[in-house]
């Protein structure tokens, strides 16, 4: 009876890798501060991300920085290891350069795309493999307050702004503040059903009124 049910698990599991349905992937820890309408506000600690910046427009940009991401943790370091994917991957445009789940995504001052792998919680910047690839880069997070859109659906560049836009107004009315600029978190490979998606609209955020 054992073996049946060993065998349903593995068909199950199979089922859901072909439809894109994560199982067992690592997304970085949190807690819950605060529900602001539709938002969440969560606290994050600190991580470490493997980083690209991808060119071209959104999309094409997230390609190609995703691309040069999963060669490291595929193996393309001095030390050919592989590195266990994470979720979300992460997605956002910001003034600077700034896998687990998210990968992001950014703009740096150049108009390029940063994207971001977070990586497992078990490794340290001295115990990661260091990447062939010198457009990637291994950078330290620091801890920070985060509020957090979910949504389901399609992840185009259309559609993120304007989630983006509602987590925006949704803040305005709030006691929060974006300390950064936003960021899209996608948890799922792309060939995952639009209506099984986990997706996230975030941004770094400090009280208004601190005390």
């Amino acid at each position: 009876m054992a073996g049946f049910w060993e065998t349903v698990g593995a068909i199950g599991l199979g089922i859901g890798s072909l439809f894109g349905v994560r199982s067992g992937t690592e997304e970085p820890k949190y807690t819950v501060v605060e529900q602001v309408g539709q938002l969440e506000i969560r606290h994050y600690g600190p991580r470490i991300a493997a980083e690209a910046t991808g060119s071209g427009n959104e999309e094409a940009a997230r390609n190609d920085g995703f691309r040069k991401v999963a060669g490291y943790i595929f193996g393309d370091n001095q030390s050919r290891t592989s590195v266990a994917m994470t979720a979300p991957v992460a997605q956002s445009r910001s003034q600077t350069i700034s896998m687990t789940a998210p990968v992001a995504q950014s703009t740096d001052s150049q108009g390029g795309w940063r994207i971001q792998f977070f990586m497992p919680s078990q490794y340290t910047l001295a115990s990661l493999p260091v990447p062939n690839d010198p457009a990637v880069r291994l950078v330290v997070v620091p801890p920070s307050d985060y509020a957090v859109l979910t949504y389901t659906g399609f992840t185009g560049a259309e559609r993120v702004h304007q989630k983006t836009q509602i987590l925006q107004t949704e803040l305005v009315a709030s006691k929060w503040q974006a300390t950064e600029a936003p960021q899209a978190w996608f948890y799922d490979p792309p060939w995952t059903l639009p209506f099984m998606r986990r997706n996230e609209i975030s941004v770094s955020v400090s009280r208004k009124n601190p005390g």
